[in-house]
């Protein structure tokens, strides 16, 4: 369960240091293969250079620009974002219905109502925390030090979140009995009358220390009630902290789910009129626009029935939905409302119609004010003087990781960094000097042909994306980085499960985290399991580099973690499959890059089928690049050669199983196909994404009709498959089904 408390950071354990001699530093990939046993448990490791190698900043400081992206700490784990994508929900879920959420406070501070609603679920439920007297478990749960505040707690949750509960569960109306009407309003909503933000507008994620809410717009189209005399806003919008309501006198035995509210004590309470009771005018009676000339007509209330009860009577107590005209009594509502809200009130379809949209996926925004090094180092240093109130290089290195972390785990602080991030070197420059290099001293030189230089070390001999002709910018190209006092990069893995390698040219520390590559399963299903409203919304929540969560919270859960502090100077090595995650100390200057030795092969084709089961794109062909080595051996590293015939028996091994069972399906006919000169996206399976070469298979059909190839038939095109999924082409047949192969089986 989630805990709302936090608790002073626990550095994880050191990662290994090395120091290679200069004769080992000579040999960058054979180094990296010689530490491999020992750091590849880790996951990480940092490798300090011999004392004199110290290339020279080749950057033009003047023409290096760049636009970073700002980062809200507290969206960043998931956790925190969890809770204010919960907030969000709720706010949404009290302004359709007219009324503002504002969070209460106890013992001076802001109730945490996601935990609080999780916490009530857990306990299994209001009704029977209610039965059994434990709402003081529940505040100590919450880690409040009184046990009296639990009946203040159950006031807040009886106000704002019961009301929520009974929404989210369903039980507020019979969902099928509309589901015709419905479908009919969707469709006129998306055709004219959508919902559109009014007034202030709504943000996302815009919750500290308050959440506010704006309205909507009002449908030109029909005609409406119009309340007068408006009452102030929802009482439950005006909390104090330890006032619960006043009861009024209610005659629960008019309405069944009245009477079993009566004992949960729900929400605010609506007086309802007696079965022979004649009911008085309240003073915000409501009217209806003139909807016709006529004087004699009938007036508009006469033609509405309430939606739960369908009957017309007690027009003083029927409220009109604003969003679609139906009709209800405050009282037949589930919880009943005490008053017409002040602002524009949406029924609970309508409110389920627009509460039930599916998030965005969460991204960074990007800066609109584009900086130099210099400017961007003037922001940054002047951000982290007034945060810490002490010159930069003063302040401790383990205050400012455990700042961090408490401010990732807080919805009630908002702090906003910026981050230079993946800034491509081919574009503005890399750090390291290159041939393109101008104004350098003799001395230099030697930086610009070393292996350890970020431009070099991928396409090095023992390196097999040498092999790859294309520049593929993150991959074979570095990156630059730019960062800031909290500038932070989120959990995630190498793409292809491959290495990487850090250089931080200069500025302050940057601290890692990382994960061994054989303990990645472990950690994926402990990040789900704290954030599984996040992973249901995107399933590939790990690959999109947005979400993190605090170490000692993956160490509890038993992923085994260690740290580093990264100083000017010193390389970074992350090894194939380990999540990494970390932050920056203050602004500094990195870069980095991938590479794939020998080793790795394995364990790049197992990644393929990683994403091809998450229908993610590849980077590139993995059965291409290797097909690519073994059709030139000579040009081969010995080492390489070898796992290179490996990896080759099993991919062909594979492909002869499945070209079988394509077979057997039904499907012979063949042509032969040069996939290489396709492009990437004219070859990818149209089911699960994966880069084809090998083989796919394609059909003629209406239905399949998507890509073009070169030695098709003129005017033809079509979709295609992995054979892996030949089933997913289309309906028909498999005999009129066409293999496309690159090489045969022989």
């Amino acid at each position: 369960m989630v805990d709302n408390s936090f608790q002073s950071f626990r550095r994880p354990p050191e990662a290994p240091v090395f120091t290679p001699t200069e004769e080992e530093f000579a040999d960058p990939l054979g180094y990296i293969a010689k530490i491999r046993p020992i750091a590849e448990k880790i996951g990480l490791c940092k490798i300090k250079p011999p004392p004199d190698w110290q290339p020279p900043f080749a950057v033009d400081v003047e023409k290096f620009t760049f636009t970073p992206r700002i980062q809200r700490l507290n969206e960043l784990d998931a956790t925190s974002r969890m809770k204010l994508n919960f907030l969000d929900q709720l706010a949404k879920f009290w302004e359709l219905q007219g009324c503002s959420l504002k969070i209460p406070h106890v013992d001076r501070k802001l109730v945490d109502l996601y935990t609080l609603y999780k916490l009530v679920e857990e306990e299994g439920g209001m009704d029977q925390i209610n039965r059994e007297r434990r709402w003081s478990r529940i505040a100590t749960r919450m880690h409040y030090p009184s046990k009296q505040v639990g009946t203040t707690l159950r006031a807040h949750y009886e106000k704002i979140l019961y009301p929520f509960y009974v929404f989210k569960k369903g039980d507020i109306f019979d969902s099928e009995k509309y589901k015709k009407e419905d479908e009919i309003k969707e469709e006129e909503d998306e055709e004219d009358d959508e919902y559109k933000p009014s007034g202030q507008d709504y943000k996302s994620h815009g919750i500290a220390a308050k959440t506010a809410a704006g309205g909507f717009r009002r449908k030109s189209k029909k005609e409406r009630m119009i309340k007068e005399e408006v009452q102030p806003d929802c009482q439950f919008s005006q909390f104090s902290t330890d006032n619960p309501d006043e009861e009024l006198d209610i005659d629960y035995n008019v309405n069944s789910e009245l009477k079993k509210l009566q004992f949960y004590g729900a929400g605010p309470k609506a007086a309802v009129p007696g079965q022979d009771e004649k009911p008085k005018l309240p003073k915000n009676k409501m009217k209806m626009r003139d909807k016709f000339v006529d004087p004699t007509a009938y007036t508009g209330i006469d033609f509405y029935l309430c939606h739960m009860c369908k009957r017309g009577d007690g027009d003083e107590y029927m409220l009109l939905c604003d969003g679609c005209d139906d009709a209800f009594h405050t009282y037949c509502l589930i919880p009943p409302l005490a008053e017409v809200p002040k602002g524009d009130w949406r029924c609970p379809k309508c409110v389920k119609q627009v509460c039930s949209k599916p998030l965005e996926p969460y991204g960074f925004d990007q800066s609109k004010r584009e900086y130099t090094l210099q400017s961007f180092g003037e922001h940054a240093d002047q951000f982290k003087s007034n945060y810490f109130n002490m010159p930069v290089h003063m302040v401790p290195l383990s205050q400012v990781e455990g700042e961090f972390w408490r401010l990732v785990s807080s919805i009630e602080e908002d702090v906003c960094v910026q981050y230079g991030a993946d800034i491509h070197a081919m574009e503005m420059g890399s750090g390291f000097p290159t041939k393109q290099t101008s104004d350098l001293f003799p001395e230099d030189e030697e930086y610009i042909n070393s292996g350890w230089n970020l431009n070099n070390l991928p396409i090095l001999e023992q390196s097999v994306l040498c092999h790859i002709n294309a520049d593929i910018s993150g991959m074979k190209v570095p990156w630059c980085y730019v960062g800031m006092c909290f500038s932070a990069f989120c959990w995630h893995n190498e793409d292809h499960w491959s290495y990487s390698i850090n250089y931080l040219h200069w500025g302050e520390p940057k601290t890692w985290y990382g994960v061994p590559g054989g303990c990645a399963d472990q950690f994926e299903a402990a990040m789900k399991s704290r954030a599984p409203d996040l992973f249901e919304q995107s399933p590939d929540l790990l690959h999109q580099l947005t979400t993190t969560m605090n170490p000692n919270v993956l160490m509890d859960l038993g992923v085994p973690i260690v740290r580093a502090d990264q100083h000017a100077g010193e390389f970074m090595v992350t090894f194939p499959r380990s999540y990494h995650a970390g932050f920056n100390q203050g602004y500094n200057f990195a870069e980095a890059v991938n590479f794939c030795t020998a080793d790795w092969l394995p364990m790049g084709r197992l990644c393929v089928e990683h994403y091809r089961i998450l229908h993610r794109q590849c980077v590139f062909s993995h059965e291409e690049l290797v097909c690519k080595m073994a059709a030139d051996p000579d040009g081969l590293d010995l080492v390489v050669a070898a796992k290179t015939y490996q990896d080759l028996l099993v991919i062909a091994e594979k492909e002869k199983v499945l070209r079988k069972k394509l077979l057997d399906r039904g499907t012979i006919e063949a042509e032969r196909e040069a996939f290489e000169l396709l492009p990437d996206d004219e070859r990818q399976c149209d089911y699960c994404k994966t880069t084809c070469f090998l083989s796919a298979v394609t059909c003629s059909c209406a239905a399949s009709k998507h890509y073009s190839f070169p030695n098709a038939s003129p005017g033809k095109q079509n979709k295609i498959v992995c054979v892996n999924h030949a089933e997913n082409l289309c309906h028909c047949d498999p005999k009129n089904h066409v293999l496309r192969f690159r090489y045969t089986l022989d």
